[in-house]
């Protein structure tokens, strides 16, 4: 029974290597540079502006943020709640994809209320090292640049088991000054 075990789990690390993400197997939960309708990785230092966002239980500050559609913007996120949050740039069709994902990484222990196991994600291949994306433990900082393509329904969310359906996802609303 072991070998059998051993021949799965290592079939799982396999399709969930980083190439295949890269590839874009990742079932849309992430931007992996594609020119998209919401847009693609932006150049940090050609930022037009810079967005202080801060994430607690539950909640973005700020909720709603305006962009032009074309502009550059660094995101300067940090984790100022208890738990491990999640800044995500996307759709709700990418989060709904990325949803398996999180729930995965929290089962098997890569990742927990207050804490991320970056070694236990590196031995699955699941780094959640996507440009459009953060996961931060309590008190860490990190920045996402996002060129914004065309006008399209797009948000923010953590897609931390439950944190969404909590209420933890914000606005982008497109704006033509």
């Amino acid at each position: 029974m072991k070998p059998f075990i051993t021949a799965i789990a290592g079939s799982a690390v396999a399709l969930a290597s980083p190439a295949v993400f890269a590839a874009g197997s990742h079932d849309g939960g992430h931007g992996h540079g594609h020119e998209a309708p919401i847009g693609r990785p932006g150049d940090a230092a050609k930022a037009d502006r810079v967005i202080e966002v801060s994430m607690t239980e539950m909640a973005f500050d700020p909720s709603t943020i305006e962009v032009r559609a074309g502009e550059t913007v660094t995101f300067a996120v940090t984790n100022d709640g208890d738990l491990v949050h999640e800044f995500n740039l996307g759709t709700e069709a990418m989060w709904q994809a990325h949803m398996d994902e999180m729930r995965e990484m929290m089962e098997t222990g890569m990742m927990s209320a207050a804490q991320i196991h970056h070694d236990r994600m590196m031995q699955a291949g699941m780094m959640h090292d996507d440009a459009n994306s953060v996961l931060l433990e309590p008190g860490e900082t990190a920045r996402v640049t996002w060129t914004f393509g065309e006008r399209t329904d797009l948000g923010f969310a953590c897609n931390v088991p439950g944190h969404r359906a909590s209420g933890m996802v914000g606005d982008i609303a497109f704006t033509t000054r």
